[in-house]
């Protein structure tokens, strides 16, 4: 019998790809090239220097500094070693009796909620929730600092959008009489400044519009409020917002988002969300970490305490600098520079120094408001935080805060008022 042996090159062929669409080809080269080669300078603004294990890291969003902590760990492990029949499917076909649905309604009891539902992302989760509660005839009033993923819920939903300017009440209440009742859509810390929203004055305008309001509890939940269950149950505030979503890749340092509705709406929200419907639900040793996570959280009130305290020490320290940072007050601080290539200019001088933060630009800001971000955890020492200040204060000649157009902007109101 003889046997055939097929010859292979040694030298592998270069991937081809067929040629793009004239419109994708002229859009990118509109859109994207002219910033590519002018204001980056040929590579990807977002990636400076690789973190050296000595690196002071301010780019993640662990506020409690979770990660790798044993109980997460041992419930993760414990999950992966369990002979269990498990299928990988969506989660509207989990019967009640599935770990995930547990967890779901400890996370929806946590927050003072009767229900719940666990999605993949917190993107998902806003975009799914905001996909079954409008429609075409349904305004969503969205503050302009709203997460991108609301905006997205929105336009899945159809449904006309209105914003109104940050954190201002009054321009919501009077956006709100000439469009008619709606959804309220609010961020309980804003995600690029660290501001906090003015939660009991939002929920009142609300109601007096008759509308529903959905706070996104991303950045507050673990940080904020009795047990770390947010800023709506720290201000009493959880039986009049009718909905509250939250990414669990922040104090829960997973990868999964949240968001509560009514229990009578639960066989409502498995037929209409989509991210639900047509996203396989998270495997058992993920739902195993985040319900170990949840104890762990519950019990943090220490490690709240040194996020809240760093939080004041270093915004107050920054701001003796002139570092324009009164845009916020949480434990994200926003160095908002303007100009893509200045914001580089600030994070090359902090990466060697040994500062690590978040590049943020549009579309995630607009498009002259890019900016260094600054996030705090628990687990800091006070070292690092001298660290930190000591960098902040080298540079500050270098980079002049002080001439920043935010910090200009703020002289010119003063002087206004």
């Amino acid at each position: 019998m003889q046997v055939l042996e097929r010859k292979i090159s040694p030298v592998a062929k270069t991937p081809r790809n067929p040629s793009l669409g004239n419109q994708l080809t002229q859009r990118i080269a509109r859109d994207f090239k002219p910033r590519w080669d002018q204001q980056w300078g040929g590579k990807f603004m977002l990636h400076g220097k690789v973190p050296s294990s000595e690196a002071i890291r301010l780019d993640g969003n662990d506020y409690l500094s979770v990660t790798g902590h044993p109980q997460i760990v041992q419930a993760q492990v414990d999950a992966l070693r369990k002979e269990q029949e498990f299928v990988v499917q969506s989660g509207v076909f989990h019967l009640n009796q599935h770990p995930t649905r547990a967890l779901e309604m400890a996370l929806a009891g946590w927050v003072g909620k009767d229900d719940g539902f666990i999605c993949q992302s917190g993107f998902s989760a806003n975009v799914g929730l905001l996909q079954a509660i409008a429609d075409a005839q349904t305004p969503v009033y969205l503050d302009t600092l709203a997460h991108a993923s609301l905006w997205e819920g929105a336009h899945a939903a159809r449904a006309p959008a209105f914003a109104f300017r940050h954190n201002d009440p009054a321009h919501l209440a009077r956006v709100i009489a000439k469009n008619g009742p709606g959804i309220v859509v609010v961020d309980s810390v804003y995600s690029t400044t660290g501001a906090l929203c003015p939660l009991v004055e939002m929920v009142e305008v609300a109601e007096q519009g008759g509308c529903m309001i959905l706070v996104d509890e991303s950045h507050s939940l673990g940080t904020h409020g009795p047990q770390g269950a947010g800023l709506c149950a720290e201000l009493g505030l959880s039986d009049r917002v009718h909905f509250i979503t939250a990414s669990l890749a922040k104090a829960f340092a997973g990868r999964a988002g949240f968001f509560t509705a009514p229990a009578h709406m639960r066989y409502y929200i498995l037929c209409s969300s989509f991210p639900n419907i047509f996203s396989s639900s998270l495997l058992p040793h993920e739902i195993a970490g985040l319900a170990a996570t949840l104890e762990l959280i519950r019990k943090s009130d220490d490690a709240r305490k040194r996020l809240h305290a760093h939080t004041r020490r270093l915004r107050g320290s920054l701001s003796e600098m002139g570092y324009p940072i009164h845009q916020g007050s949480q434990q994200i601080i926003a160095l908002e520079v303007g100009l893509e290539s200045d914001t580089m200019v600030l994070r090359d001088r902090l990466e060697e120094r040994n500062v690590f933060s978040s590049m943020f630009c549009a579309p995630a800001t607009s498009s002259r408001r890019a900016m260094m971000r600054l996030t705090l955890n628990a687990g800091l020492m006070d070292s690092e935080l001298d660290h930190v200040e000591a960098a902040a204060r080298e540079i500050a000649p270098i980079v002049k805060p002080w001439d920043w157009p935010i910090a200009r902007r703020a002289r010119a109101g003063q002087a206004a008022d």
